[in-house]
């Protein structure tokens, strides 16, 4: 893994693992990052600073890492935060949508909770997620946010894989360029 741009003052400790979760695949661990308090907070503080003067109602957050971040930056702008959860982890009375996406390396299937007291229909979001590669999961809870009448502001991540996607777009705090084994 090559480092492209990387916006935090403290060291970057990221593990990686080769074939993992499947062979040809290289896992990249930046769970280190949150674990450094220090790096955990500055990586916050980087995105409230990105989205402090956005109008938002809610932060939309993938499980699991996405659940670390979004409800301290989500606490922070005073505002909600959605954690999207894999299929089977919402008691089924509670799920608002469920929708299946292409990963990496399979096929997963996510649902969007409902919300308490009011719909998705024009309500303003924003997607945070660990990492971006593809960017299928992002581009999978977006279509269902709009099927559903919301408005997607933007979308962040921790760390864009560069060379998977064409997200001009995008906010990240580190970018990087995967090197073949």
């Amino acid at each position: 893994m090559k480092i492209l741009k990387n916006e935090l003052k403290n060291e970057l400790n990221i593990r990686t693992e080769k074939d993992y979760p499947i062979k040809g695949v290289e896992f990249i661990d930046i769970m280190p990052l949150f674990l450094q308090k220090e790096t955990l907070n500055e990586i916050i503080e980087r995105f409230v600073q990105e989205l402090k003067n956005k109008e938002l109602d809610y932060l939309v957050v993938p499980e699991a890492r996405g659940f670390l971040l979004g409800a301290a930056i989500a606490n922070k702008l005073n505002i909600g935060c959605i954690p999207i959860r894999k299929k089977g982890k919402l008691p089924p009375t509670t799920v608002e949508k469920q929708f299946e996406y292409e990963k990496e390396y399979g096929k997963d299937i996510l649902e969007l909770p409902k919300l308490v007291n009011e719909d998705y229909s024009g309500m303003r979001f924003y997607i945070i997620d660990d990492i971006y590669a593809t960017g299928n999961t992002i581009d999978a809870i977006k279509q269902a946010i709009v099927d559903l009448g919301g408005i997607v502001i933007g979308e962040g991540v921790v760390m864009n894989i560069v060379e998977l996607n064409n997200n001009k777009e995008l906010f990240s705090i580190i970018d990087v360029n995967e090197e073949k084994y």
